[in-house]
Formats: structure tokens, sequence, C-alpha cells
């Protein structure tokens, strides 16, 4: 079948060849009115495959002359009523989500979509590669935006797609950044030192869609603002500070967890991407800070998982380093921070949320570095307690608790000689109870190595006076693991003191 009889078969009249006078614009609008008055599903999908059909057949020269603003408009009212027909349902409910079976026949139109989208993009990459019709690029960048947000709408793993669709998705995307000459997604749009991306425009497209009042309409935007978000990094999003952040800080603000976890996840890359002269502007990072913070009072681990990172990050570009070397660090949003998060982890006895809390201790005191020793009598009896309560099979917590106090004894040695009591007797009780527990063999090694590290370094600050309590236990009340770990740390313990002789 030549174009001429594809033509005569999606119903255009024009009877003379397209080298004549039957114009692509005209054909192009043609398509799009057959689109919007067609309403069987089976004639739309016979539709689909004419236009894919179409694009394979007709002439590169033909479907793409001179470009002219006409030229542009028709192939963006092709685009809008192509992915119009595969379009999500909206939602008018205040919780912005639709039942699963709501979307049951989008994967399909997606796919079918795909199909055409693609066949014009594979032919548009092709014109572009032809030196002798460079204003097909602009006409590609023009056309660039539709296909992203199109495409990575269908892309992720939601209640829309199906793995068949988000092949179909995946195919187009990669089409459409070959289409525009560049490498990766990243670079389509961020762009580069030569080229804007398209980020910009992508942003225009869906602000109507981010307002308050319009943003849990389509269940999808929200998830195609922060896919393109997080692909975008230093120094390209400063550009698009001003349009990223009020969105994100909206999402983060909103009743359902799963929709404050998406807004800090895209907050938290803000944070780290965008300059801290730039966040600080306009008191913007102060109010992320009071936003962030207010999450701290969840009981939902999957939300205190990405607030207490995101607030390390934050509080680091609010607190400048002090000018005045030597004097004493006054109390800051740290302090603040860390303890609002002891008082919790001291009371906290859901094992999830007290490993989401022992999971990110350890930033917080890597973060505060010596200062750490204001909050020592607290984090004293965070660490006690947390080492006497078992989450096996894994032991996440526990396993979190003694890289927390390991750092602890690194950082606040000089403090520590006056709490070997307690923490030495709380490590051995702790070999002890993991030495009888049924635990893997590779986990027991683990949480063993770590507590015999963290005596060693008890002995450090101690000065070697836990050394001498450790050589005289009683070999026959302690387990032969145990007694092994003791040894270990006494023998190693001997050695350097040796070696320091030397």
């Amino acid at each position: 079948m030549d174009l001429t009889q594809l033509l005569q078969k999606m119903q255009i009249r024009d009877s003379l060849t397209p080298s004549d006078t039957c114009s692509v614009t005209a054909v192009l609008t043609h398509i799009c009115k057959r689109l919007e008055v067609e309403d069987e599903t089976e004639k739309r999908v016979l539709i689909q495959k004419d236009i894919a059909e179409f694009f394979d057949l007709a002439p590169l020269d033909w479907l793409f002359p001179d470009v002219n603003t006409d030229l542009r408009d028709a192939y963006l009212s092709l685009l809008s009523a192509l992915t119009k027909y595969a379009a999500l349902p909206l939602c008018d409910t205040d919780s912005g989500c639709l039942p699963a079976n709501s979307y049951e026949d989008i994967p399909n139109k997606a796919q079918a979509v795909c199909t055409s989208l693609l066949a014009l993009t594979v032919r548009m990459q092709k014109a572009v590669e032809n030196q002798s019709n460079p204003p097909v690029k602009s006409l590609a960048q023009t056309v660039s935006p539709v296909l992203c947000i199109f495409s990575i709408t269908h892309l992720q793993e939601q209640p829309w797609t199906n793995a068949a669709s988000r092949r179909s998705a995946l195919q187009l995307l990669t089409s459409a950044v070959g289409m525009t000459g560049r490498r990766s997604v990243q670079e389509l749009l961020s762009g580069d030192e030569d080229k804007k991306g398209v980020l910009g425009p992508v942003l225009d497209t869906l602000q109507p869609e981010l307002t308050k009042e319009n943003w849990k309409r389509n269940q999808a935007v929200k998830h195609v603002f922060s896919w393109m978000l997080v692909q975008v990094g230093r120094p390209y999003l400063t550009e698009y500070l001003e349009r990223v952040f009020p969105p994100a800080l909206l999402i983060s603000d909103d009743y359902r967890t799963e929709n404050k976890v998406l807004g800090v996840h895209c907050l938290h890359h803000i944070v780290l991407n965008v300059p801290a002269a730039d966040l600080r502007q306009y008191n913007r990072a102060q109010v992320l800070y009071h936003a962030l913070f207010n999450h701290l009072y969840t009981f939902e681990a999957s939300l205190l998982q990405v607030v207490l990172p995101c607030l390390a990050d934050l509080i680091s570009v609010l607190e400048t380093p002090s000018s005045h070397a030597g004097l004493p660090r006054k109390p800051n949003r740290f302090d603040d921070v860390l303890r609002h998060v002891l008082t919790y982890m001291e009371m906290e006895h859901k094992i999830d949320l007290r490993r989401v809390y022992a999971s990110n201790l350890v930033l917080f005191i890597e973060r505060m570095g010596i200062v750490i020793i204001r909050h020592l009598k607290r984090l004293e009896r965070v660490i006690v307690g947390y080492l006497e309560v078992s989450d096996a099979p894994e032991e996440k917590t526990r396993l979190s608790i003694l890289d927390a106090l390991q750092k602890t004894l690194q950082i606040a040695w000089p403090r520590m000689e006056k709490r070997i009591g307690t923490l030495a007797q709380c490590l051995l009780r702790f070999l002890v109870d993991i030495s009888s527990d049924s635990l893997s063999p590779q986990l027991k090694e683990q949480l063993m190595s770590k507590a015999s590290h963290c005596l060693l370094l008890l002995n450090h600050c101690s000065k070697g006076k836990l050394q001498t309590l450790l050589m005289e236990v009683d070999s026959s009340c302690v387990p032969d693991r145990v007694l092994k770990c003791i040894q270990q740390v006494t023998a190693a313990a001997l050695y350097e003191e040796n070696h320091q002789m030397i």
C-alpha cells in the first residue's frame, strides 16, 4: 500500500498525490479531526494503526517541509489528540486516588498511542540526521516536552500501567532522546553548555496542574514531576528553583503519607542539588526546615526514613560554620532535632520506627561532631536500651546502634571514660545474649565483631582501665564465644600498648 492508498483508506478525500497539493498540514489537521470525533474504541485503535503506517510510508521531505508556525501547530495538535486518548480519568475526591479498575483500559490505549508516536519520532530522527533539513531540529525540540510527559506518565509502575505499556513508553522516551540528538534523558531535560533542555517547557506544561486546587485531579502529575525533577542535578536545577520548590513543598504538606514521602523526596533532591545561598534566599530554607520538623511528630516509618536525612542535609545549609575558632559552639538546629529524636527513641516500642531512628542516628552524630557531648547522657540511655531489645532475625536496629556507639566513642572519647562501667556492662551482656540467640552465623559474627570493636574503643577512652577489668573476668562463667571476643580485645590492647612502648 502506497501513501495515496493509505490516505484514501484514512478517508482523506483528496485524490491528488501528496507531492502535488495535498500538504502534510492538511493531512495532520484531518487526522486530528477524526481522532476528536471518533468515540468507538475499536475504530480509534484502527486509526492509531493507520497513523503509525502513515508516518512509516510518507516521504521525509513531505512530512517535514519548511518548518513554519502552521506546521508546528499541526504537529502539536496531533500529539495532543493522540495523548488525550490515553489520558487518565480525573479525580474529584479529596484523596486524589481512584480505584484501580478505573484505569483498566489505559495500558492498552497507551500502547496504541506509543506505537503511533514512536513511528513519528523514528522518522523525525532520520530527518534530523539529514543535514539538508536543519529546521527539523527545532521542530523536534518543540514536540519533545509532550513526548516526555506522556512517556514518563506510562513509564513508572503505577495502577494505570502494565509491563507491556511500560516497555512501549520506555521505547518512546529513548526514541525522543535520540530524535533531539541528546545522549540521555538527563541531558534532554537539563541541556548542556550549548543548548537548554526541555525541563522549562515541561514545567510550563505541568504548572497549571501543580496548583493547590488541581494537583490531585490527575494522579500521574505528581509522579511525572518527581521523576523528572530527580533527573536534573547541579548546576542546572538552580535555574528552575522557583518553579520546582513550591510544588514539592505542596506535595509534602498533604495529609496522605505517600504524598508526604514523595514531596520530601523531591525536596531532598533540591537541597542536595541547589547551592546553599539560593536555598537561603527569600527564607526558603527556613520555611522548609519548619515544614520538615513538623513531620518528626509522625508515627509513619516510611516518612521518617526520608525526613531525617533531608533534615540533616538541610541543617548543614542553615548552620554555617563558626568563624571564631576555639569559641564554644552555640546550640543550633542540630541540637533541637537530635534532642527531639532521642526523646522519641527512648519511648518508642514499634520495631519499624526503632529501625528508622537507629539507622539515622549515626548521621546526626557525624554531622554534630564533638558537640555531641551535650547529649551524651540521653544518648547513653538510648544506646543501652536499644542493645537490650532484639529485632531478630535481621537485627538491623542493634547493628545501627552499634555503629552509632562506635562513632560516638571515636568523636567524644575525652568524655567517655566515666561512662565505661555502664557501656562495658551493656556490651558484655549483649555479647552473652547474642551468643545464645538462634541467628545466622554471619549475622552473629557481624554483631559480635562490632561489639568487640566498641569494647576496644572503650579501652582506649579509659586509658587501658577496661583491659584490666576484662582480664579479671572468670572464664568459667562466660560462654566460649564471648570469652573469645574478650581475649581478642585484651590481646589487641596489649599489642598496641607494647607497640607504643617500642
